[in-house]
């Protein structure tokens, strides 16, 4: 790819990142909105945030295969025109189950798209295109991660709350026609089969798995129907082992968790993405219920925060490189835990100036963390990118999931406008927990962070041709 054609595929990343994955959060603020106008349920609340991460995350393996097989030009296409059209529907959406129904569409066209984009800045590049292009890549999904909030609060006080969705459309539309004009359809692994079995099964482990923590929230842990859903995450979850173990092209080689970077760089992440995106989630419903902040209002606290994402980002990645991997990335996580520790201090009365420490830490520390998917994804061999970068999404999305359900485990109740004193101070205390809970957990992923990622400064992996591949794939081994 020329240098002209690389920065256009630069610019289709950093769009079609942004908008997917602000999707996760732009609903944050506009939710008791929504919920307003359509009459909605607590439940089905739950649905129209969760639907889209949960289809997100059981497909997105799939998406990293087909992106491997087909090349990123059919698989970002063809998820970028069915996400852009379920944008269409959410945004025009006339109740719940259509809503909740298109959601978890949109969710299936970004499984698709996702994993295309970071494969576009990988795989086939110098050392300065990939380390731009993971900047970009990381910088425009954290960046809508954080603004996903404010830009939802502004649309719902300016404008019909459909308009979160419908904002998609044009944006959506010019990615696509200049995907088809700048990205190759060449797959770097074309002899490989998509493992249908695989995709099923991981699809129902992660389903159950969600279902049940979502369930168990609202039911108790000890109802039959809970425990039964978490035994289908189980028996689901030994049954993908297996059939990965027989399957002659398998979804996700299981080598890959042997390894100590690989492994450990995935379980950081999801630590991670659990505080994080339970912070997001309840601080907006939060600070508009118990401190009466505007959706606007509530959105602008995450503003300066998602700045210093934005210009912190290029900075982390210079220090890991420097310091190494273990103390910048695991130092950074141990700062935003400090920061969400701060946040869940907050009292009644409590204003912007007070709120700035905490939110202000959190960001800092966040954006020290983004340098953790470059070097799990330099721990696999370059052919094998699309399914790894499936895999590091997978954990993404599924950490937001399950950061909504873990943190939502302390809030049991979240109180209606004009609620009395006690209720909110019960939601106060539960929140608070819920934010502890969550910083403890991110915590535990900068430990894990220190103790499992490389070592040594400017470690390049076994992409740049410095080392032997860290996992080995035997289809790939020479006679």
């Amino acid at each position: 790819m020329t240098r002209g054609r690389y920065r256009w595929a630069l610019a289709v990343v950093a769009v079609s990142a942004f908008m997917i994955t602000m999707d996760n959060t732009v609903v944050a603020n506009a939710l008791p909105t929504i919920m307003s106008d359509l009459d909605m349920s607590n439940s089905a609340k739950d649905w129209v945030a969760t639907g889209y991460i949960l289809m997100f995350s059981c497909l997105m393996v799939a998406g990293g295969r087909l992106t491997d097989v087909f090349g990123c030009r059919v698989t970002f296409v063809s998820g970028m025109v069915i996400f852009t059209a379920a944008s269409a529907v959410c945004g025009l959406a006339p109740d719940s189950a259509t809503l909740i129904l298109a959601r978890v569409t949109q969710g299936a066209g970004a499984a698709l798209a996702l994993p295309a984009t970071q494969v576009m800045v990988t795989v086939g590049r110098t050392d300065k295109q990939r380390s731009l292009g993971m900047i970009v890549w990381i910088g425009a999904g954290s960046s809508a991660t954080a603004l996903g909030p404010t830009i939802g609060g502004f649309i719902v006080q300016q404008w019909s709350w459909g308009w979160i969705f419908l904002i998609n459309i044009v944006p959506g539309i010019l990615v696509i026609l200049l995907g088809l004009v700048v990205l190759t359809g060449k797959g770097e692994n074309r002899d490989a089969r998509v493992d249908l079995p695989g995709v099923l099964i991981s699809a129902t482990m992660l389903f159950a798995f969600t279902y049940g923590l979502e369930s168990g929230n609202k039911h108790g842990w000890a109802d039959p129907s809970v425990i039964s859903v978490f035994a289908l995450a189980a028996i689901a979850l030994l049954c993908f082992i297996l059939v990965e173990n027989w399957a002659p092209d398998p979804m996700i080689n299981l080598r890959f968790f042997r390894n100590r970077v690989f492994a450990g760089g995935l379980l950081s992440q999801m630590l991670y993405g659990i505080g994080f995106n339970g912070m997001i989630f309840y601080s907006a419903t939060f600070l508009q219920r118990f401190l009466g902040f505007s959706p606007p209002e509530a959105g602008l606290v995450m503003l300066p925060p998602s700045i210093a994402i934005m210009v912190m980002t290029p900075v982390a990645f210079w220090l890991a490189g420097k310091l190494g991997p273990r103390p910048a990335i695991g130092g950074g996580l141990a700062l935003m835990a400090f920061g969400m520790f701060l946040f869940s201090t907050i009292q009644q009365g409590d204003g912007y100036a007070d709120l700035m420490p905490g939110v202000m830490i959190v960001g800092v520390g966040a954006a020290m963390g983004m340098p953790l998917v470059m070097y799990v994804l330099k721990a696999v061999p370059e052919h094998q990118a699309g399914v790894a970068s499936g895999v590091i999404n997978v954990i993404r999305e599924a950490s937001g999931a399950f950061g909504i359900a873990i943190v939502g485990l302390l809030i049991h109740h979240v109180p209606e406008e004009g609620a009395s004193a006690a209720e909110l101070e019960t939601f106060r205390d539960g929140t608070a927990s819920g934010l502890i809970l969550g910083a403890v957990l991110v915590l535990i992923g900068g430990l894990i962070s220190g103790l499992t990622l490389p070592s040594r400064r400017g470690w390049l992996g076994p992409k740049h041709g410095k080392s032997s591949p860290l996992v080995t794939d035997e289809s790939h081994r020479p006679d």
